[in-house]
């Protein structure tokens, strides 16, 4: 019987976010990257983090060999505490991804977890019947590889999140002769990021948004200084240390990941700065402002992040005024424009001057544009090709921009969460479906999901009814129905109406033969018709009946 090798999507197409891949062949499965989204909140109030639904791997887990991880970003990463909850299996990683994972599996009380750390002598892995080797590129982290997995039907190379930077912050280039060398030998499907497919041209260098930090800490100098950047992006981090250290200024982190990672970091020797040069951010008003740099979390607006409270003065250690400039080394995902001009608009209101994307070239992207994308297919030369991480539109835009190299169109697959995608001399061919597709968390996993959510968002946008009935042993109202809203405004001629109509109902001996569930059902269907016809409203309604 032939043995197929299949592909299983369960996050990082049609979204940028939460990407998991697993590849299967016979009783082997290998899976790469197991990452997080964040929650619209319109859409998903009340929802902490978003997770690819891994109940397949679950349901396999005697299969599976190993997780095998690109880089160390939390959509790369973040889901691995709540599958490895589930499934005992070693992990591969960059030394720093890997110290990322031990951190957050300290945080979740998980111990016992076996992990494999990737370096210049070891880049290669023998996982199952899957070969793995690590492959150096350069992103907006430190330890990023693409990973060639050779298996028994060929070569499967996902390039993982990168961009070509020849001049890159830690002098590591992107490995392009072996990448080349691998696409000499043969590869079978590449996997290619579509983050940026709709940028032309080159990503510019990590280096050159060194040097316009330095002109911003020139032209700034009698004002104390605030950065907000990723702080993942220890590259970054350590631009802005280099320049503090040359302006002759103390830093201070702000913010719990820029605190630990800076830590993390250090300790790998992934970022260099004297220990005495760092001060506490509770000591930073025994500093005069113009010697001191605080470098801080937040370029995304999140709520409760440093930044944010600094703008709405809720952090007691940084008042923010007119002696500040806050720059924004960093650039908006998608979705969270809104929540970022909130914070620059309270922190001009302040006096502040704020420095961001819009205004100078404080950041740049850690994903390829089109030529890049072009280069890598280049080289690579796969005979099938399959976009990931990409909303649809990047996705379809990278099949087209593949064409265009000698990609054969029908050698080519847009996949879809939950698709599994069996690869064969035949082609390309969806094979199954799988149900699900995420999972949301709000401290814990949440179940009946979409049924909590929809019911948050009743909540949030037409508030909620209860309705307290007292009703004797006759079946018969004791006293006048009890009406508590909270998010909806109800007339009172509108409450007198629906009062009556359910007096009417027990009046009428309507309820003598129901049970309680059954009234309570009648009760709350006969008030959801009302306030839809009298107010266009559909609240959450909750009957409490107390029988005497």
């Amino acid at each position: 019987m032939a043995k197929n090798l299949k592909i299983a999507f369960l996050g990082g197409v049609g979204e940028i976010g939460k990407n998991m891949t697993a590849i299967e062949y016979n009783n082997n499965i290998i899976v790469v990257d197991a990452g997080l989204s964040f929650p619209d909140m319109d859409e998903m109030p009340g929802i902490d983090y978003v997770i690819p639904d891994f109940s397949y791997l679950v349901q396999n887990k005697n299969k599976i060999k190993g997780i095998v991880l690109t880089h160390g970003h939390e959509d790369h990463i973040g889901a691995l505490p709540y599958v490895l909850k589930e499934i005992h299996v070693p992990v591969y990683g960059s030394n720093f991804s890997i110290a990322l994972v031990q951190h957050k599996l300290r945080e979740h009380r998980l111990k016992e977890v076996q992990t494999n750390i990737v370096d210049d002598n070891k880049r290669v892995f023998d996982i199952g019947c899957f070969k793995v080797e690590f492959v150096r590129v350069t992103h907006s982290i430190a330890g990023a590889y693409a990973i060639a997995i050779t298996t028994p039907k060929g070569v499967i190379f996902f390039t993982g999140d990168y961009k070509i930077d020849y001049t890159p912050v830690d002098g590591r280039p992107i490995d392009l002769a072996r990448i080349a060398q691998i696409g000499k030998e043969g590869v079978l499907l590449m996997l290619q990021d579509s983050t940026n497919v709709e940028r032309q041209g080159y990503s510019m260098s990590e280096r050159s948004v060194g040097q316009k930090l330095d002109d911003l800490f020139y032209q700034n100098m009698h004002k104390r200084i605030i950065v907000a950047t990723f702080s993942t992006n220890i590259h970054r981090v350590q631009q802005i240390i280099n320049c503090c250290i040359k302006y002759n200024r103390r830093i201070a982190f702000s913010g719990r990941s820029m605190i630990n990672i800076a830590d993390i970091a250090h300790k790998l020797k992934e970022m260099n700065y004297p220990r005495d040069s760092i001060v506490d951010l509770s000591k930073i008003n025994s500093i005069p402002y113009d010697k001191i740099c605080i470098i801080s979390t937040g370029t995304q607006g999140e709520p409760e992040s440093a930044l944010t409270r600094m703008s709405k003065d809720e952090n007691k250690k940084v008042t923010i005024s007119d002696t500040d400039c806050v720059i924004f080394s960093s650039s908006p995902i998608p979705g969270n424009e809104k929540m970022i001009y909130n914070v620059i608009n309270n922190l001009c209101k302040k006096g502040a001057d704020v420095i961001y994307k819009d205004l100078s070239e404080v950041h740049v992207s850690g994903h390829a544009c089109i030529e890049e994308l072009k280069t890598m297919i280049s080289l690579v030369k796969p005979r099938y090709f399959i976009p990931v991480h990409g909303e649809y539109r990047h996705l379809k835009q990278h099949i087209d921009l593949a064409v265009t190299l000698d990609i054969n169109k029908e050698n080519t697959l847009i996949p879809e969460i939950g698709d599994i995608v069996e690869v064969s001399k035949q082609g390309l061919k969806k094979v199954e479906k799988l149900s699900g597709g995420r999972i949301m968390l709000d401290g814990s996993f949440v179940e009946s999901s979409d049924m909590i959510l929809r019911d948050r968002k009743n909540l949030s946008e037409d508030g909620f009814v209860i309705v307290i009935l007292n009703v004797g042993a006759s079946g018969q109202l004791e006293s006048e129905p009890n009406f508590e809203t909270r998010g909806l405004t109800i007339s009172k001629n509108v409450e007198e109406q629906i009062k009556n109509r359910v007096k009417q109902s027990f009046a009428t001996g309507e309820f003598r033969d129901m049970t309680v569930n059954e009234i309570r059902a009648y009760v709350r269907k006969s008030i959801a018709r009302d306030l839809d016809k009298k107010l266009k409203k559909h609240p959450i309604i909750l009957p409490i009946i107390f029988e005497h």
